[in-house]
């Protein structure tokens, strides 16, 4: 789960990102940390859904076009990766359990 490895090293909160990679639903997360993981989450299981409304929402947690662009462009580019690496058959190496854990 590449997204918790980054939130523990820029958001320097291990437990957070913990909590995220297991389950974000139950995260301790503000509302507008949330409704970025669901439109995130959105584009990953059902991009063709996306829709105005769902724009709104981004906008009413204070999420600029530009910002929704970008989590849309970060949710897809991840997408795309880590598809590629499982076509692959990549695997983390030991550091990456560790990165952002002062180790």
């Amino acid at each position: 789960m590449a997204h918790g490895a980054a939130l523990r090293i820029l958001s320097k909160k291990p437990h957070l990102a913990d909590q995220v990679t297991a389950n974000y639903r139950h995260a301790d997360l503000t509302p507008r940390e949330r409704a970025m993981l669901d439109f995130a989450v959105k584009v990953t299981t059902s991009s063709a859904a996306v829709e105005p409304a769902d724009l709104d929402a981004m906008r009413g947690h204070g999420f600029s076009d530009s910002d929704i662009w970008d989590i849309g462009a970060v949710a897809a580019f991840f997408n795309l990766s880590n598809r590629m690496a499982n076509v692959a058959g990549m695997r983390p190496n030991p550091e990456f359990y560790t990165m952002g854990r002062g180790q």
